[in-house]
C-alpha cells in the first residue's frame, strides 16, 4: 500500500486526503490545528497536530517512510517552502507542493520540490478548455506533458469502430475508456480498454489519454468544427 503524508488540511489539503483515503492510500496528515485534525482523524490513516517546518515533528508524524508528500499550505509562504525544504532534506522520494503563485513556486521549486501546483490556476485551465471546445469536458494532467482529455464523441466519429475513426493514426493518442451514454434505467456500460472493433455510439463519453502536443491537435480539430 502506498503511503502519502499531506502537510496542510484545508480545502485543497482535505479534498486531497479524502480522495485518495477512498482509493485505499494509506494518507498520513499534518496540521497545526486542532480542529483540522479532529476532523479528518477518521479519514485518514493518521491526523497529528503539529509544524511541519520541524524535522522532528514530520518524524513523529511517519512521514519519512511516506513514498510521497504534499505540501498543501500555501498562505503562509515562509511555513510552506521551510516544509518543503524538510521533506526534501528527509529524503522522500517525491514532494509536491502547492504554490500562491508564480513566485512562491519558483521559490518551491529552488529549494527541491519535485512538482509545483496551481489549483486556482489549473482549474481556470481546465474550465478554459471545457468553454472553447464545448465537446471537451474535462482535461486532466498525469504527468509533465502528459494529460488524459474527457470528451463527447464527435459526430464525425459516431456509428465508426475506433480503427475506422483513425484517432490513433491520425493524432498518435489512446482511447482509455468508452463510457456509454446512460439508459432509462439509470445503467450505464463503461468499456476500459476498448478494441479497435468497438464501435463509438451517439452519447459516448471517450477518455483519451496522450501527450499535450497531440491532444492538442485534436482539441484544435474540435473547436473548428464546433464553429
Amino acid at each position: 500500500m502506498r503511503r502519502i503524508g499531506i502537510i496542510g488540511g484545508g480545502r485543497f489539503g482535505a479534498s486531497l486526503a479524502q480522495a485518495l483515503a477512498e482509493r485505499g492510500v494509506e494518507v498520513l496528515l499534518l496540521d497545526r490545528d486542532r480542529n483540522v485534525v479532529d476532523h479528518l482523524a477518521g479519514i485518514v490513516a493518521k491526523a497529528m497536530e503539529g509544524d511541519a517546518t520541524e524535522e522532528g515533528t514530520l518524524d513523529a508524524a511517519g512521514f519519512r517512510d511516506c513514498d510521497m508528500a504534499v505540501v498543501a499550505v500555501s498562505s503562509d509562504m515562509d511555513s510552506s517552502v521551510l516544509a518543503t525544504l524538510a521533506l526534501k532534506e528527509m529524503k522522500i522520494p517525491f514532494v509536491i507542493a502547492k504554490a500562491a503563485s508564480d513566485l512562491h513556486g519558483k521559490v518551491l521549486s529552488r529549494v527541491g520540490a519535485d512538482r509545483v501546483v496551481y489549483p486556482d490556476k489549473d482549474m481556470a485551465a481546465r474550465l478554459a478548455r471545457t468553454l472553447v471546445a464545448p465537446s471537451v469536458l474535462d482535461y486532466v494532467e498525469v504527468a509533465e506533458g502528459i494529460s488524459v482529455l474527457e470528451i463527447q464523441a464527435p459526430l464525425q466519429y459516431v456509428s465508426k469502430t475506433l480503427s475506422d475513426s483513425k484517432i490513433r493514426k491520425n493524432y498518435g493518442v489512446t482511447v482509455l475508456v468508452l463510457r456509454r451514454a446512460p439508459q432509462p434505467d439509470g445503467s450505464q456500460e463503461t468499456i476500459v480498454s476498448p478494441n479497435a472493433d468497438d464501435v463509438i455510439e451517439l452519447g459516448d463519453t471517450m477518455v483519451i489519454f496522450g501527450t499535450d502536443e497531440k491532444l492538442r491537435r485534436l482539441e484544435k480539430e474540435l473547436r473548428e468544427e464546433a464553429v
